[in-house]
């Protein structure tokens, strides 16, 4: 009896993950075109890369670049079978969803690291567009051109950050409360 493709996301219940937020991981890491497969691939092991194209109605090629995105952000693990017949090797694809949780924790401590990056660049600097939003500048850069957009010749304004920055720290504080 083959399992429900719902049965990897029970799997996830361990590492404190909701299904949502697994879907969420997996499709920032390796793409949206990834969530059919690992839905495939959820609860059962040695899935042969043959069947999961034909139960996709996928070309084998597009299903392979895709587990080898998987793979590369080890969330699948394969074995290799040599085919007697035909002489060539068949791999076998099982998802490992305990893997879930570090590459969680990897995409967010790199979104974590980006917005406090941004957040010291951008908070202590005032920042100048023109109106017609072709360029944004430090004060530096908007006094070397004159206060003019070099792209289309407008004045510059100062530009108000306040909501941007308010915005940046909630999400930064939202991932710093996801942390275990």
């Amino acid at each position: 009896m083959a399992p429900r493709e719902g049965v990897f996301f029970s799997a996830m219940v361990k590492v404190r993950l909701t299904p949502t937020k697994i879907e969420e991981v997996v499709r920032d890491a390796c793409g949206d075109d990834v969530l059919p497969l690992v839905r495939k691939l959820g609860g059962k092991e040695n899935i042969s890369e043959f069947k999961l194209a034909e139960q996709l109605k996928e070309d084998i090629r597009k299903v392979r670049n895709v587990l080898y995105r998987l793979h590369g952000e080890n969330l699948v693990d394969f074995t290799r079978k040599k085919d007697k017949k035909k002489g060539w090797y068949i791999y076998y694809w099982t998802f490992k969803p305990e893997q879930v949780r570090f590459l969680y924790d990897r995409i967010r401590q790199g979104r974590m690291r980006q917005l406090r990056e941004r957040l010291s660049r951008e908070g202590g600097e005032q920042s100048f567009v023109c109106a017609n939003r072709c360029v944004r500048m430090d004060f530096d850069q908007a006094v070397g051109f004159e206060y003019r957009c070099p792209e289309c010749g407008e004045i510059l304004e100062l530009e108000d950050v306040r909501s941007r920055l308010q915005q940046m720290k909630g999400e930064l504080t939202r991932l710093e409360r996801e942390g275990y």
